[in-house]
């Protein structure tokens, strides 16, 4: 059994202070662009230890090159947040949100392409699609207003539900990967990163966030529906999925 560290979770770790050496955000930016680091490093190398892994796939390493970029989001956030010079570093906040938008696309057709589509890819994914969602809604939400701040914190209050829900396992569990929830997600990110350009007047800009706001509101309580109807045809003596990983459609991965 190996006792040292995945190089997987190593790469990351090392190359956020790299971007953020070339970012060169504020006093700010450093602290939230490193815990980001530290932070992705963690849950990558836990996900690997509970997955019974040590290398990353090919898809993964697309996926920690979108996760890394995220934590220069982030630290750019910060710096905007904190009043850093906010507005000339905008275009630089765009560029990086914008090419892990693209690499979104690339992560799952890489993975199908060399048959490498594995559970933990899909879950990496999937928190480093939440995760720059999340900060995007507190750019936005310094300009548009705090009720922006809730289409960031879908996706951790419906875990947080589900993890407090005792009486209600079922919301635990797991549905099928649909695609179209999928472009529900994609379309947060596009519309964030459009008003962190400041390219749309407020009204349009509103509109385009509240829109993604009923999206996902319709995303999740259909997948709250689901997990109720999948509970019903579960046999009383069934378990609904507690792992970290979740079951994986391969024919609906980006």
């Amino acid at each position: 059994m190996r006792h040292d560290f995945p190089p997987g979770p190593l790469v990351g770790l090392t190359s956020v202070p790299l971007l953020l050496a070339v970012v060169r955000p504020g006093p700010a930016g450093w602290v939230v662009g490193a815990t980001g680091g530290l932070v992705l490093a963690a849950a990558l190398a836990l996900g690997l230890v509970r997955a019974s892994r040590w290398q990353l796939l090919p898809g993964d390493r697309v996926t920690l090159a979108r996760a890394v970029l995220v934590c220069g989001v982030a630290a750019l956030v910060a710096d905007a947040t904190a009043g850093s010079d906010a507005g000339a570093r905008s275009g630089l906040l765009v560029t990086l949100a914008g090419v892990a938008l693209v690499l979104d696309g690339v992560d799952g057709l890489v993975a199908r392409r060399t048959g490498t589509v594995h559970p933990l890819g899909a879950r990496f994914d999937l928190e480093t699609d939440a995760a720059l969602i999340a900060v995007l809604s507190v750019h936005a939400a310094s300009l548009l207003g705090g009720w922006v701040l809730a289409v960031g914190a879908a996706r951790y209050l419906l875990l947080a539900v589900a993890l407090a829900a005792r009486r209600m396992p079922w919301l635990r569990g797991q549905v099928p990967a649909r695609r179209w929830r999928k472009l529900v997600a994609a379309y947060q990110g596009v519309g964030l990163t459009a008003v962190a350009s400041a390219a749309l007047p407020p009204s349009a800009a509103a509109l385009v966030v509240a829109t993604g706001l009923g999206l996902l509101v319709v995303s999740f309580g259909t997948e709250v529906l689901e997990l109720r109807r999948l509970a019903g045809r579960r046999p009383a003596s069934a378990s609904p999925t507690t792992g970290w990983v979740p079951a994986v459609d391969a024919e609906v991965l980006p």
